[in-house]
């Protein structure tokens, strides 16, 4: 068996989820605490390599070693790691799932948000937690970024808006929704989008293109020749890690029990 953890996490201050040799990161942290809260080392997988700077609402991953014998049931296995990781991260839930199971390859949908303040000024509240665009958007740039992102739903080959130099050599993907909105400050945009798995910097790069058809930088129409030649030189800049959110990971349908909160 593995446990399952469902995590929240502030990525200011982390180097990203993967351990590095001279870096704080989220697994990293996890598996130093999991080993001391155990007894013994654990062996800790991600759902996703998030970058550093990147934030998650929901954010899974698997214990293994250390679990036989445990005298914490897993409802009170939250509140375990509570008294002893930092606070800019969190466990929300614990549940026990099979030996086969796999954090990253077992998921079926995973969703982001990337939120961008448009207002004039910054918010120093929001500083490392949300993209500063001051740029000028109209409502009816607003609404080409929404036109241009609902155009990129569907399988396409997503090469556009991969890193260059990513080892990924399976470009295509299948987006299930790509939104944009405003939030209800009124200085807050949101882009959103869901789909079966993401290239590197994908959404950051959807979301670079984005703005720039919405200060009216590049016409919407660009998108599809994008898509069409698969070249990354062509696409907009890759939008800063401050804004992104790992927003929803989903599972097949039984493995997650439902949220007490």
């Amino acid at each position: 068996m593995k446990l399952l953890l469902e995590l929240s996490f502030v990525g200011t201050d982390f180097c990203g989820w993967q351990v590095q040799p001279n870096g704080r990161t989220v697994q990293g942290v996890m598996t130093e605490t999991s080993s001391r809260l155990f007894g013994c080392d654990s062996l800790v997988t991600g759902c996703s390599r998030t970058d550093s700077g990147v934030h998650a609402l929901s954010f899974f991953c698997t214990v293994e070693n250390g679990l036989d014998g445990c005298p914490i049931p897993p409802e009170r296995i939250p509140k375990a790691y509570a008294a002893l990781l930092p606070p800019d991260v969190s466990v929300r839930r614990a549940v026990l799932v099979g030996a086969d199971f796999h954090p990253r390859y077992c998921a079926i949908e995973k969703e982001y948000v990337y939120r961008v303040r448009t207002a004039p000024f910054p918010d120093p509240f929001g500083y490392g937690r949300e993209y500063f665009f001051p740029a000028p958007l109209t409502e009816r740039g607003v609404e080409k970024m929404r036109e241009t992102a609902a155009a990129l739903c569907g399988t396409h080959d997503f090469s556009a808006f991969m890193a260059a130099g990513s080892k990924i050599t399976d470009p295509v993907r299948t987006v299930f929704s790509c939104e944009v909105r405003r939030a209800p400050d009124g200085q807050t945009l949101e882009i959103e989008a869901a789909a079966d798995g993401f290239l590197y910097h994908m959404v950051r790069i959807i979301s670079g293109t984005l703005l720039e058809i919405g200060r009216g930088a590049r016409e919407p129409e660009s998108v599809a020749a994008l898509l069409k030649n698969r070249d990354r030189s062509e696409a907009g800049p890759t939008a800063p890690a401050c804004g992104l959110y790992l927003k929803r990971v989903k599972y097949p349908e039984g493995i997650l029990p439902p949220k007490n909160v």
